[in-house]
């Protein structure tokens, strides 16, 4: 039986409390047609998707912004960086910090109401700070309202891309949306979740009966699988790529697109493995034109400080998964543009 504790409100009274300046809405409407036209093709650039694991503290997420937002004036010819400014966090046995949404101080109690209005802050402030409106996971669908008129970018995750209400909110997004493939690494199902992203959809959301048109720009993310062992199997190599690209063309789907997940089963984790992951992809961009096309760009964990740590003691590392440092992501960023 669940025990009702308090009312949650509106996402419009929260966009009413603390609305996106006017000024910053410009600024992420320009952000948002960068990434189409990168997903679609219509632009050559790749997208890169950087930032923490798991946003746990506005500070060091805010000092690693400012600083993407300096790379960016040295990349913005040939990158479009989106800062990974995740808020919601899946948790594999359920338990564990869920995130910013959910737990505003992570050592604290959970307190969504106070969790909604930090991240709303956060966003605003980062966006404000960088000119970058982020990105951030669609853990629970109907929670997307809060922070919609924020992000240039959604990502469904891998162990919710399955999962029908998912696909449908996915599907009435404005802006573009990765899907990841399953824990399992079942490309298949991989390419029905997008088709169904991809597809009008009429279903139930929050207190609505609603009606979607579709979103073109659903795409994949390939982040690894791990199989019924328990064994993490990488699916950024060349042969995976253009056995995404052959499903595509099955399917039927609009703008054919992967973006490579360079952590979690790519790299068991190991969060300096990213580096060598990204070349090898950049690599095989050079040795064939197909890849080239349908490889639209990278997510990558990273912050301040290199690795993890199990509270928030050192400023700018990760509570959650290990991160790249902020030197190693720099060099990293401009050599991937220096190959574009």
């Amino acid at each position: 039986m669940l025990e009702k504790q308090y009312y949650i409100p509106e996402p419009e009274e929260f966009m009413a409390e603390n609305p996106l300046p006017e000024s910053l809405k410009e600024v992420k409407r320009r952000r948002d047609e960068e990434v189409r036209a990168v997903i679609s093709g219509r632009s050559d650039k790749m997208l890169m998707i950087v930032g923490p694991c798991s946003a746990h503290e506005s500070a060091p997420v805010l000092e690693y912004i400012s600083r993407l937002s300096k790379l960016n004036e040295r990349v913005k010819e040939k990158l479009v960086l989106v800062p990974r400014i995740y808020t919601n966090k899946p948790r594999t046995k359920g338990v564990g910090y869920k995130g910013m949404f959910i737990q505003p101080d992570p050592d604290g109690a959970a307190d969504i109401v106070r969790g909604i209005r930090s991240i709303r802050a956060l966003h605003i402030a980062a966006m404000r700070e960088s000119g970058l409106p982020g990105a951030d996971e669609m853990l629970y669908p109907e929670n997307t309202a809060y922070v919609e008129d924020l992000l240039c970018y959604h990502a469904v995750g891998a162990r919710s891309v399955e999962n029908q209400l998912h696909r449908l909110v996915a599907s009435g997004i404005d802006t573009a949306v990765g899907m990841k493939n399953p824990m399992s690494g079942n490309l298949p199902a991989l390419i029905n979740s997008i088709f169904a992203a991809q597809s009008p959809q009429v279903f139930k959301y929050r207190n609505y009966q609603v009606r979607s048109g579709g979103n073109i720009y659903a795409h994949a993310i390939l982040r690894g699988g791990v199989d019924g062992a328990g064994m993490d199997v990488p699916n950024f190599h060349y042969e995976t790529v253009m056995r995404v690209a052959e499903l595509y063309v099955g399917a039927k789907l609009r703008n054919p697109a992967v973006v490579i997940d360079c952590n979690h089963s790519n790299s068991g984790k190991q969060c300096r493995q990213q580096i060598r992951i990204a070349k090898e992809v950049m690599e095989n961009r050079k040795f064939d034109p197909d890849f080239k096309k349908i490889v639209k760009g990278f997510m990558i964990e990273s912050f301040l400080v290199e690795g993890s740590q199990p509270s928030g003691e050192v400023f700018g590392q990760s509570i959650t998964d290990p991160c790249l440092g902020w030197e190693d992501t720099e060099r990293l960023i401009l050599e991937i543009a220096d190959m574009v």
